[in-house]
């Protein structure tokens, strides 16, 4: 809370003692969905019924990618909340992230075929981590003879 706010708190006549009756502010971010468009018209009813959510400053659809990307002062959960209802479709916070972020994209729990190219899903599972995951030995033996170690064969 900034100087001027609590100045202004201060000198404030409307009747609030508690605490309770304070706004909390809503952050300004960016919320990714996940709906199911086939056509032009989906993608117009998607995008409309986004539009006039309070803190709105931004949407973008992909139809293909079947993603919807809302910039503003909004809460995820009122986002899917809001597009499930007015549209009637089913809507879920983007699962996906690019293969890039992820150590082992095709492991089992990662890699799905209903993702949008260059995407895997975005799940942490302990299991498959330790599953790919080399030991220290094999990490030992395979670094002491990789190409990239120049000592690695060296005749002393």
């Amino acid at each position: 809370m900034g100087v001027l706010d609590h100045i202004s708190d201060l000198f404030d006549c409307t009747y609030r003692r508690s605490s309770k009756y304070k706004k909390k502010r809503k952050q300004f971010q960016t919320v990714e969905v996940k709906v199911k468009m086939d056509c032009e018209g989906c993608e117009r009813k998607v995008k409309r019924s986004v539009e006039g959510m309070k803190g709105v400053t931004q949407v973008e659809v992909e139809r293909k990618a079947n993603k919807v990307t809302v910039t503003g002062y909004v809460e995820p959960s009122k986002v899917v909340n809001r597009i499930t209802y007015r549209t009637g479709k089913r809507a879920e916070l983007w699962p996906y992230v690019p293969y890039d972020v992820v150590a082992h994209p095709y492991a089992p729990g990662i890699y799905d075929k209903k993702a949008p190219s260059g995407y895997v899903r975005n799940a942490y599972d302990p299991n498959v981590s330790n599953l790919a995951r080399a030991s220290s030995a094999e990490v030992r033996y395979t670094t002491a003879f990789s190409d990239e170690n120049p000592a690695a064969c060296a005749v002393m």
